[in-house]
């Protein structure tokens, strides 16, 4: 119904608003230095802007398998990242699960593209198409690992409403461009608070429990938890939308899900005799 940057423009438009209480800073938190302006920069325009830029583009040009594959790697990339620059320990039993996670995402790739079919692509194109999947990897692992230098100095709402400032500027000359000649009359009624909702929800709501979340985990822990992103994908699919679901997916689902648990179970404690 509407045209993919004016709904992104619109989303953190609405979501600016909704947070503008957010934006004040308490008196006991520190002032904005450089370093983490730069952060926050680097928070809007890799999770979000250069984000959806690569996963636009790249999903036209390349296959629904090879983007599941490819998108599946978001766990263990946010590992590495979490490893190299947070110096963070990452045991064998979040490698296992992040191995799990990665292979129930990508045989629910696989059932997919059996289900649906593969689009008669120019393979000349996929290429570019899959390494512009794979910046979209690199941008969203590294949106979890600055999240969590952010919640170090700064509160979850106050980087939620930073952000979501920010992205509005990166996106408003897009933005403007989409709704210049876009007929506002044209799209349904019921659009409208669906906009609301969608704004909310994934501008406001979803960015304050990802960065509430982050304060109290590792960020490898927590990149664990995107394999879940694909799964109420697909589950929406199913309930919403009425798409199938076979015996295939609900062993990926289980193989996913048993991933998170593997990396969430508590540790047994061992009284010393």
């Amino acid at each position: 119904a509407l045209p993919v940057f004016l709904l992104a423009w619109l989303r953190f438009g609405i979501g600016g608003i909704a947070m503008l209480r957010w934006l004040r800073k308490p008196a006991t938190e520190p002032a904005l230095d450089l370093r983490t302006r730069g952060l926050i920069f680097l928070e809007s325009f890799l999770g979000n802007f250069l984000f959806t830029l690569c996963m636009v583009t790249g999903i036209s040009m390349t296959s629904a398998v090879s983007a599941g594959v490819i998108l599946s790697a978001i766990p263990g990339m946010v590992a590495l990242f979490s490893w190299y620059f947070l110096k963070e320990s990452i045991g064998p039993r979040t490698w296992a699960s992040l191995a799990l996670g990665r292979g129930g995402i990508a045989l629910l790739a696989l059932v997919q593209a059996d289900d649906h079919g593969v689009d008669q692509l120019d393979p000349g194109r996929m290429w570019l198409g899959n390494a512009l999947i794979f910046c979209a990897v690199l941008c969203e692992s590294a949106y979890a690992v600055i999240g969590k230098r952010l919640t170090a100095v700064l509160s979850p709402k106050r980087i939620s409403a930073i952000i979501n400032l920010c992205r509005l500027a990166l996106l408003t000359p897009l933005g403007l461009y989409a709704a210049w000649d876009f007929d506002f009359t044209a799209p349904a009624g019921w659009i409208w608070p669906l906009l609301v909702f969608y704004s909310l929800a994934a501008s406001v709501w979803t960015v304050w429990l990802w960065m509430t979340g982050l304060r109290a985990v590792p960020a490898a822990h927590a990149g664990v938890f995107t394999v879940l992103l694909r799964l109420s994908a697909a589950l929406v699919g199913v309930l919403a939308l009425g798409e199938h679901i076979g015996s295939t997916q609900v062993l990926a689902f289980g193989i996913a899900l048993t991933s998170i648990l593997i990396a969430t179970w508590p540790k047994t404690k061992h009284n010393n005799p």
